[in-house]
């Protein structure tokens, strides 16, 4: 019964991804403008503590995937708003299933609509020059795409079970998103962020997502690839744990 709820779960947001194409159109849109304006605006712009032979663009392309697994996966949070609107969150509380299982379906659901995201941007910036140097470092980045969308969809989840107002969602999510996205060093080095503010850097979970992406694809980062790895491993089970605590606190209507 319980991962028969996971597949459904995982199936409905499936079939809602694949249904709402302007959905995917929107969540692609902005990614690609980052890349076309800024990747190739700025492409032949040395970064500092970076080789020659990597320009903007490549430097980019892993603060762009970031960003967009930050603004899918957060936003997954506003899915169980809708539900609550039209009842069919009371639908599945009441069923009896165990609630960490809801959870998992939409965590679920999720990571694949926010992958298949990612795939699409890293397909498009390959046309543009971005080139990935093995299967190996492929799969590796992977993993931290996965691990970036479990923990912000966690986020998503917390801040949904405690708000009721779809529109006061999105509006509080953009003063949450926006920060983290600029502190990350998504669009440039970490070196660059003044001393103080280089501290709250260290907060945000996406800055680790980011530079274990640039690892995995370029094989530059501010921190190992392992440091990367645990710090994200630590900031997603914390952000499930917490968003399937508030879950299960929610209210249903």
């Amino acid at each position: 019964m319980n991962r028969a709820a996971v597949y459904v779960l995982w199936l409905r947001e499936m079939k809602r991804f694949i249904r709402a194409k302007s959905r995917i159109a929107g969540a692609l849109a902005m990614p690609l403008f980052f890349l076309a304006f800024l990747g190739i605006g700025f492409k032949r712009i040395s970064v500092p503590g970076m080789s020659g032979q990597v320009d903007y663009i490549q430097f980019l392309v892993p603060g762009i995937l970031g960003m967009s697994l930050l603004f899918s996966s957060t936003f997954g949070g506003l899915s169980v708003l809708w539900d609550k609107e039209f009842g069919f969150l009371k639908e599945i509380m009441v069923a009896p299933v165990k609630r960490i299982f809801i959870v998992v379906g939409r965590i679920t659901g999720g990571v694949t609509t926010g992958m298949i995201q990612s795939v699409l941007i890293l397909g498009v910036s390959l046309l543009m020059g971005f080139r990935i140097p093995s299967v190996f470092t492929l799969l590796l980045a992977f993993l931290f795409m996965f691990l970036i969308s479990v923990t912000f969809i966690g986020l998503g989840l917390i801040f949904a079970s405690r708000m009721k107002d779809i529109q006061g969602f999105s509006i509080v999510m953009n003063f949450v998103i926006f920060p983290l996205f600029f502190l990350s060093g998504a669009l440039y080095p970490l070196e660059n962020f003044p001393f103080w503010l280089r501290y709250i850097s260290y907060l945000d979970p996406l800055t680790y997502g980011v530079d274990g992406l640039r690892a995995a694809l370029l094989g530059f980062s501010s921190y190992s690839s392992i440091f990367d790895l645990v710090m994200m491993l630590a900031f997603s089970s914390l952000m499930v744990f917490l968003g399937a605590y508030f879950f299960e606190k929610s209210e249903t209507v």
